[in-house]
Parts: structure tokens; sequence; C-alpha cells
């Protein structure tokens, strides 16, 4: 006769900090899908009334910035410059840069041996997550 094992959650291992950024990687990939969905839909909206290009309209979808419109023959920019395309396009940001640089940061674990270089390169991969997100949200934000 067997026995049906069953394992708590600790012992299954779901609550470790490796857990939590698998789950992260994936929950914020689909996060950058739907934040460009927004941003594609916003842009054939908003760009149908002002006869867009497409290459204008892609460069809108993958950053909802004014400063991508501004180059155009668009007459009114402030539909563009509302605070819903500034939220949107610094969430499009964060989630990016976070998503990317954990990428980066698990790539280097697997080539670097030793701990200390792991941390240094952790560390000094925080640092530039910081601000490179800083400068991304201050030209969002002032534009």
């Amino acid at each position: 006769m067997t026995t049906k094992r069953t394992l708590s959650i600790k012992q299954r291992g779901l609550t470790n900090f490796e857990a939590v950024m698998w789950i992260f990687t994936r929950l914020s990939a689909l996060a950058i899908y739907g934040l460009i969905l927004v941003g594609l839909i916003g842009a054939l909206i908003m760009g149908a009334r002002n006869q867009m290009n497409f290459a204008d309209v892609m460069r809108w979808a993958f950053m909802p910035n004014v400063t991508h419109v501004q180059s155009t023959d668009l007459q009114d920019l402030n539909p563009w410059a509302s605070p819903f395309w500034k939220l949107t396009a610094s969430a499009l940001l964060l989630v990016a840069v976070a998503h990317g640089v954990h990428g980066l940061v698990v790539i280097a674990d697997d080539y670097i041996a030793g701990a200390g270089a792991r941390k240094f390169i952790r560390f000094l991969s925080i640092v530039m997550m910081i601000s490179m997100s800083g400068i991304g949200l201050y030209l969002i934000w002032t534009s």
C-alpha cells in the first residue's frame, strides 16, 4: 500500500526568493505585453484621426511619450501629453527595466563563479536600474 505524501508550502519551496523572482519574470513579461497593447490601441485610435504613419504608431506603442509624436505633423499634442499616457509610459519603463535587469542578473549568476563577484554584479545592477529608471522617469514627466 502506498501512502499519499503531502508537502507543506515551505517544503515545496514556493516561497523562496528564486520562486518569487521566477513568478515576477513571467508576470512582468505579461505586464509589458499588456502595456504595449494599450499603447498600440491608443496610437491606432488617436493616430487614425490624425493620419499617422506606421512608424509613428509603433514608436508610440513601445514608448507612449509625447516626444515621439512631436516630430510628426500633428496639430494638437494635448491628447498625447495627458497624465494617463505619462503613467502608462512610466509603468512600461519601470516594468521593462526591472524585467531586463533581473534577466541580466540571472545570466550573470550562471557565468560568475565567485559569491563576492555575484554580489558586486547584483549591487551594480540595482544601482544602474535605479539610476536609469530615475533618468527615464524624469524625461517622461518633464517633456
